[in-house]
């Protein structure tokens, strides 16, 4: 599969983000997104999710070799030191390299997350983390989920992270996160591909601003209504936008998330797939192939229900080192 599976700066606040400013590209073939707080961040970012530690590295190397400078990474993951190790490989400046990771559901809790946030930079090999997002919403247990995300926004006024944000939050996470806190997320990570959009969730990030970031951009997990698997990778429909322009499915796929304003995170151990994930910011997809591949969308999730996220059944312990 071709997409398997720094400085400080201004805090923007709920008081002064007006509502319904969205992340911005200067144009659509730019290669990177504006997000509410100012900082940049690249159009495409590349994903180590299920990259094992020993080909984390050589996975990271070759991508910031071809071109990616946003690298996804989280607690859960496995791979932060990794991830940091590649980093300082590159030889690159650390300013040049947009740095992502999240912080798992069994570190929630204010003084808890603050201490995942040592964690992870520790692990990275970093004082200050671009991006440091919650992993998943608690929703049996949401004062946990905010006194989390109030360690962030008091890392974000210190300055160690540069932007905050959350992943796979529904409308109605979103609308209590607001409520209850100060800072809105520059970001929601969340599962959508052409076979699961989540137009309402795409909609109410929008509406507040908030840049919907793809995992599993291309459908890595797929099925149709009747519970059968699919693969994007077959689809006819992609298929035949993909010969029109010349270029594969994965990169139509990809394509379609840019344009449409959501930032993507490919991930494969591939060298010529990496490579590929990332060539795709110099063509157009017309308005009806756009909406050709938002029909394809059958409204069947493949990733786990937010809904049924819990530190019981989620349970992962976040090492130390």
């Amino acid at each position: 599969m071709s997409a398997e599976g720094g400085t400080g700066s201004a805090l923007f606040d709920s008081h002064c983000q007006p509502a319904g400013t969205a992340p911005s590209m200067e144009s659509m073939s730019s290669s990177a997104f504006t997000l509410n707080n100012g900082v940049e961040i690249p159009a495409v970012g590349f994903g180590v999710f299920q990259t094992p530690p020993d080909e984390t590295v050589a996975a990271v190397q070759t991508a910031l070799e071809v071109g990616y400078r946003h690298i996804d990474t989280a607690a859960a993951y496995g791979n932060e030191r990794e991830v940091g190790e590649a980093v300082r490989r590159s030889g690159l400046d650390r300013s040049e390299v947009f740095v992502e990771t999240k912080v798992w559901v069994t570190d929630y809790g204010y003084d808890t997350t603050l201490h995942a946030f040592d964690k992870s930079a520790g692990k990275l090999g970093i004082d200050q983390i671009d991006l440091l997002i919650l992993h998943q919403p608690l929703p049996t247990e949401f004062e946990l989920t905010l006194d989390a995300y109030r360690a962030l926004e008091q890392l974000l006024a210190d300055g160690r992270v540069r932007a905050i944000g959350v992943s796979n939050f529904m409308p109605d996470h979103l609308t209590r996160l607001l409520a209850e806190t100060s800072v809105v997320p520059a970001v929601n990570q969340i599962e959508v591909h052409p076979y699961f959009r989540q137009p309402e969730l795409l909609a109410a990030d929008a509406e507040h601003g908030i840049l919907s970031q793809a995992w599993s951009p291309i459908g890595g997990i797929t099925f149709y209504r009747d519970g059968s698997h699919g693969s994007t990778l077959a689809d006819p429909t992609i298929g035949a936008i993909a010969a029109a322009h010349g270029r594969t499915l994965a990169q139509v796929m990809l394509r379609w998330h840019v344009q449409q304003g959501r930032q993507v995170i490919p991930k494969s151990v591939t060298p010529s797939r990496i490579a590929e994930n990332l060539d795709v910011l110099d063509f157009q997809l017309t308005g009806d192939q756009l909406a050709a591949i938002d029909a394809l969308d059958t409204g069947v999730r493949g990733g786990p229900d937010p809904a049924d996220i819990t530190r019981e059944t989620f349970g992962l312990e976040i090492p130390e080192a």
